[in-house]
């Protein structure tokens, strides 16, 4: 049947950025589906784990700041002690900074492209290492942008980290399809989020934004749980390289 494709039962997923907005969304969707979850953030991730052992699920917490390469060890190594295996990837943590781009700096830079494109690269190595010793494939989600196809405006770093994400998703696929590991990407439109917060409260760029958006609402966490749930699932076993968008048709307007 169609909908137990859709089904994460005995699955281990996870998830980087997991305690508030989008990561958040994406665990809870996760285990509703049935998976278990690793969640890793730099904050606590209590109303994370709250919110999932509601839902009958397991929920392992590790602090990690991938803004440093040795968390993408951490990370893997809790997952195999805690349930002996991965199954899902969600590459959610994500880091953004404005600034004009005559004065932007190095540390504005480095710190964005370190948390968004390389350690997201490097676990996403590890994590598909594991997939292949277990042999049994494995699915890798990356959270792109709608800067993966734009330019945006006082937001360098970011903007090259999301271009940067959707291509790498594609070359993963070219790399790890063989092996059975299916690497798409998700790209959230304009998202009620702590990352958004000083575009919503500008009156001027909040309706601009609002303006071009057809569904005329901002998107909000559990707008992506459909999504994140179809790629994580068999029901994609086809579905290879693609960046998903899921933005209430900013791109078609």
């Amino acid at each position: 049947m169609i909908l137990d494709q859709f089904k994460l039962d005995r699955k281990v997923a996870i998830v980087t950025g997991a305690s508030r907005g989008l990561g958040q969304g994406i665990v809870i969707a996760l285990a509703e589906a049935g998976a278990d979850i690793v969640g890793s953030a730099t904050s606590d991730m209590w109303a994370t784990a709250e919110a999932v052992e509601k839902l009958g699920k397991k929920f392992l917490p590790v602090t990690a700041d991938l803004r440093e390469k040795s968390s993408v060890e951490k990370i893997v190594a809790a997952a195999k002690a805690e349930f002996g295996k991965i199954d899902i990837l969600v590459n959610n943590a994500g880091m953004i900074t404005r600034n004009e781009m005559l004065d932007f700096t190095e540390q504005e830079w480095d710190d964005v492209m370190n948390v968004n494109l390389k350690n997201l690269f490097f676990l996403s190595q590890a994590v598909a290492n594991e997939f292949v010793a277990q042999g049994n494939g494995g699915k890798i989600i990356n959270i792109a942008s709608m800067l993966s196809f734009q330019g945006g405006i006082r937001v360098a770093s970011y903007t090259a980290s999301k271009s940067g994400v959707k291509g790498l998703t594609m070359l993963m696929t070219n790399e790890l399809a063989k092996h059975n590991i299916q690497v798409n990407s998700i790209a959230p439109g304009y998202m009620a989020t702590d990352n958004t917060k000083a575009l919503q409260e500008d009156p001027e760029r909040n309706a601009s934004i609002l303006a071009r958006i057809p569904a005329e609402r901002w998107g909000t966490p559990q707008d992506l749980a459909g999504a994140v749930v179809f790629l994580a699932s068999a029901a994609s076993n086809y579905v290879n390289g693609h960046t998903l968008a899921v933005d209430g048709g900013w791109l078609g307007r």
